[in-house]
């Protein structure tokens, strides 16, 4: 107090102001920060731009775009998203499981990757088989509006699949020798399935293996 009392008796009010201080003056205001992290909380669809997700370089690019800012980096952009725990470039995607005897069947999958089948181990003549269509290359329909990021919380986007046009690709993995087979058709369906099942069926060692298990259940002995 004895300080400021000084300053106001030698200068009067100009002297209560506060004085230049040392170091590199702020090149971004309050508002400014607040308006970068407000747009990384919103959905790129909503900007009009192509991602699907936020960056820090594409968060930076779309803030000097908007004239938010002349110039900032991806790092300041990081920087200033860390201190509220924001992530747009990170998301959390799901199926909900609507077969009601979903587990029965995972118990058997599970149990032939552990290469047991009614409780007892696998023959080194007899082998597993996981087949099916690669559904990652179809179309994700959203469910439901995508939810933004937000505080210490990821994109959340729950979709479902659609074709929409996409070519199938089907593909065998044999779950412990590490080989995969694969081919693409037109359609899904029984008949592109079986062609994929006489592809594997057509080498060895799976042509003459005393038992080959595929999908939830195990063939018979040949």
């Amino acid at each position: 107090m004895r300080t400021w009392r000084g300053r106001f008796a030698a200068h009067r009010l100009p002297a209560l102001s506060d004085r230049k201080r040392s170091g590199r003056p702020p090149r971004f205001t309050p508002l400014q920060t607040a308006q970068v992290k407000a747009l990384a909380c919103q959905l790129p669809p909503e900007s009009g731009t192509p991602p699907a997700r936020w960056s820090a370089p594409e968060l930076a690019r779309e803030v000097v775009a908007r004239h938010i800012a002349p110039t900032i980096s991806a790092s300041t952009v990081r920087r200033w998203l860390k201190q509220e725990a924001v992530k747009p470039w990170q998301q959390q995607s799901w199926i909900f499981i609507t077969d009601p005897a979903f587990r029965p069947k995972a118990e058997r999958v599970l149990d032939l990757y552990a290469r047991t089948w009614g409780g007892l181990p696998l023959g080194v003549d007899e082998y597993v088989i996981s087949a099916d269509e690669k559904t990652s290359v179809q179309a994700r329909c959203r469910c439901h509006p995508t939810l933004a990021p937000g505080q210490a919380r990821v994109m959340r986007v729950n979709h479902t699949y659609g074709r929409g046009g996409a070519l199938a690709y089907l593909a065998a993995y044999d779950v412990h020798r590490a080989k995969v087979f694969g081919r693409c058709e037109p359609t899904t369906g029984i008949d592109p399935f079986m062609k994929l099942v006489a592809q594997v069926m057509s080498q060895e060692p799976y042509a003459s293996a005393k038992r080959l298990g595929r999908g939830q259940r195990l063939l018979p002995p040949r």
